[in-house]
């Protein structure tokens, strides 16, 4: 099979990222920041599902990253349920909660819909917060840790977390790809550009978004299970937060180049070092000198290329060339059907 240029930068990104370990510090901080980096592209992806293929820019997959999060660590702290095991229940969980919200929300459109999904991620956070006889509240909770232990999804180094979390972005990656080349895809890009028209055709547009919505949920929380066994502690408002979350993962996703397979891999390669290089460099200055810095950093990056990162390569492209492209704002970011 002939790879596209999308197909051998993946290649690219995947060789490196498997030799990475190889040239840092296990027990150096940049190896959990590559990591954390990982865990968010992916969840980036399963936003970008909703908010890329269909359209529905969702601002509550916070409550689908905490709920992998929290189902998973109490059924290991209470019952002794192997988080491996608990990960696929809170996935599980997370689709049955994503299609209960789909009822009252998929008929909302634009900024509804963002709306009526970031208030369930709230009501999330709140019920999280006060229930604190199960959650531990603003507490939060704490994985006990058991040493080397690979069936309780434990280890001392950071390495296997880090091939771990490569294999659950490679997963996800792989799970946006095929919705996106198969029939499924076609009719949520149907319904991105013109639902009235997919209706008309025979697409079923509630149903479609329902799924969408269904599988996005569920890859959402397997990320927030993976993250929270990474970090060890967690609580309400780091796991169901709009801002760190929900904000955060569509930001990827849209930096990166909003319904493309390679986009929300670009992104948080590009925002979430350029976050951590800013508040390295700058948290010593005055307070918010470093979250001032990126966000006009990231303001740029979307004046500069509205539509992500990933369409800025074939611009500069054709200007080297000498061609006449439109703006970078014209163009528009195809996402590639084969790789």
């Amino acid at each position: 099979m002939r790879l596209k240029p999308t197909g051998i930068l993946l290649l690219v990104l995947f060789v490196v990222a498997v030799l990475l370990p190889l040239g840092l510090d296990p027990r150096g901080n940049w190896l959990r920041v590559m990591g954390t980096v990982m865990i968010f592209a992916a969840a980036a992806q399963a936003w970008n599902i909703m908010g890329g293929l269909a359209n529905q820019v969702s601002l509550g997959h916070a409550a689908f990253f905490g709920i992998g999060a929290y189902v998973s660590t109490l059924l290991y702290i209470n019952f002794g349920i192997s988080p491996w095991i608990g990960m696929l229940i809170g996935a599980l969980v997370a689709a049955g909660a994503g299609a209960l919200i789909c009822l009252p929300t998929l008929r909302l459109t634009g900024h509804y819909f963002a709306l009526a999904t970031l208030a369930f991620a709230e009501v999330c956070r709140v019920i999280a917060n006060s229930w604190s006889s199960v959650t531990g509240g603003p507490v939060g909770l704490t994985i006990p840790f058991a040493g080397d232990a690979p069936l309780l999804f434990q280890f001392r180094s950071t390495v296997p977390y880090y091939y771990i979390i490569l294999a659950l972005l490679v997963v996800v990656s792989v799970v946006f790809w095929r919705i996106q080349v198969g029939a499924f895809g076609y009719r949520l890009r149907a319904l991105r550009e013109t639902p009235e028209a997919a209706s008309v055709v025979g697409v079923n547009v509630f149903r479609t978004k329902m799924i969408a919505t269904m599988i996005s949920a569920a890859l959402t929380a397997l990320c927030g299970t993976v993250f929270v066994q990474f970090t060890f502690f967690f609580d309400p408002d780091s796991v169901f937060s709009l801002t760190t979350i929900s904000i955060r993962l569509a930001m990827i996703a849209i930096v990166g180049g909003l319904g493309t397979l390679i986009g929300p891999i670009i992104g948080a390669l590009f925002l979430l070092p350029l976050e951590e290089v800013a508040i390295t460099l700058l948290s010593s200055q005055a307070s918010g000198v470093a979250q001032l810095a990126f966000g006009v950093v990231l303001i740029a990056a979307i004046l500069i290329q509205p539509r992500g990162l990933v369409a800025l390569g074939p611009w500069i492209m054709r200007r080297l060339k000498g061609g006449q492209p439109s703006a970078p704002s014209d163009m528009t970011a195809k996402g590639e059907t084969n790789v």
